[in-house]
């Protein structure tokens, strides 16, 4: 995603707290489709107790429409710091889920926390997921996030990461984030590479305990994300300008790439995001588009919480003719697995264009209504389960 640059002052609080163990996967939601891990609602049997989040979240799944179900799907970004306006936006499509970029982040927290709450306002028993990128160091969003980054992070132990990630992410509690997009999976020795000032280890083992780490920090404050799945580290370019495609194979990708999303997943990582990223020896689409990904990713590592794409306008910014409907993008986004599509929209983006192409494939059959149930269903209990 798209980086920002801040000046912080960084403070490192190191704890001498041992990692806990955390339950593996996102979710224990049993896979209805074997290729992309998520299950549709089923009724409890006589003798079990009923889930309330469940409960509500099959209510709710009855009483919408096709297109409120497909806005649910979307997280999407409007600029400026007026909480009327974004307010006003959430409303307007239905949407999901909001993303914060730099243009939304005021002076202080307690306007950002204003800002947040305006997205709660019309529906507090259901609010949109509020995403942001903060990684710390090279990519905060936050201007009083002064805990350190990766580059300062991967040469320290372990348990500085979960000390960093623990302060960051009650921060963005106290200002109503309830989604980091900040805990970078990646692994690369190499320093030409696009991520390798953000990568959290220059190994698979290192990477994959400080990735453990940073969840095991944001635990019980803000839902955590892996990226950018399968992994950044394997080319040298930028996905913001370009697809970055590298020459590997399955058996390198599980013995180099893999590990660290192992590990995320297994101390509890509720969401992985896509990369727009291709390995030729395993699918020759970019895996934020490939089925064949999305079944990696729950068969091999057992994923069962939600996916999200990396922004989808960044493929439309390579130019490449074959991504310039960002309607046909999102649609193939969708079809390949993706429980939710992530957009910051150009000024000629048209959010009610991109609901209106994922309605018709599913109108027309290119897909299934029950993958779209699915994943409306997923996202209404995540989302409930954030109600305060």
């Amino acid at each position: 995603m798209r980086r920002s640059r801040w000046m912080t002052a960084a403070a490192l609080v190191v704890l001498t707290a041992t990692l806990a163990g955390c339950a593996a996967a996102g979710s224990s939601r049993p896979a209805a489709d074997p290729g992309v891990g998520r299950s549709a609602s089923r009724p409890p049997s006589p003798t079990a107790t009923v889930d309330p989040v469940a409960a509500y979240a099959d209510q709710r799944l009855r009483n919408l429409t096709l297109r409120q179900k497909v806005a649910s799907l979307f997280m999407l970004h409007v600029p400026g710091t007026d909480p009327a306006t974004l307010r006003q936006f959430v409303d307007r499509y239905g949407l999901g889920g909001v993303i914060l970029m730099p243009d939304n982040i005021p002076a202080s927290p307690q306007a950002l926390a204003a800002l947040t709450a305006a997205t709660r306002a019309s529906d507090p028993g259901l609010p949109p997921l509020v995403g942001i990128d903060e990684e710390g160091g090279d990519v905060t969003r936050l201007p009083w996030d002064g805990q350190p980054g990766a580059e300062t992070l991967r040469s320290l132990p372990p348990a500085a990461t979960q000390a960093a990630f623990a302060q960051r992410a009650e921060l963005l509690k106290q200002v109503g984030v309830t989604l980091n997009f900040g805990t970078i999976a990646d692994v690369t020795a190499d320093p030409r590479s696009f991520i390798s000032d953000r990568i959290l280890g220059t190994d698979p083992a290192s990477s994959a305990a400080r990735v453990a780490a940073s969840v095991a920090g944001e635990r019980g404050s803000v839902l955590s994300t892996l990226k950018h799945f399968p992994g950044h580290g394997e080319t040298e370019a930028d996905s913001h300008h370009a697809v970055p495609t590298a020459a590997v194979d399955q058996a390198r990708w599980a013995a180099q790439d893999a590990p660290s999303f192992r590990a995320g997943i297994a101390a509890g990582a509720e969401v992985v995001m896509f990369g727009h990223l291709v390995y030729s020896g395993v699918d020759a689409a970019p895996a934020s588009l490939s089925p064949t990904w999305h079944r990696i990713l729950a068969d091999e590592l057992g994923f069962r919480g939600v996916t999200i794409t990396d922004d989808l306008r960044m493929l439309q910014d390579t130019g490449l003719p074959q991504y310039a409907d960002a309607g046909a993008d999102a649609v193939a986004a969708i079809a390949a697995g993706n429980t939710m599509v992530l957009m910051i929209q150009g000024a000629d983006t048209d959010p009610a264009a991109l609901l209106d192409a994922v309605v018709a494939a599913v109108q027309d059959g290119r897909i299934p209504s029950s993958r779209i149930d699915a994943d409306a269903r997923a996202l209404l209990e995540l989302r409930r389960s954030l109600a305060r």
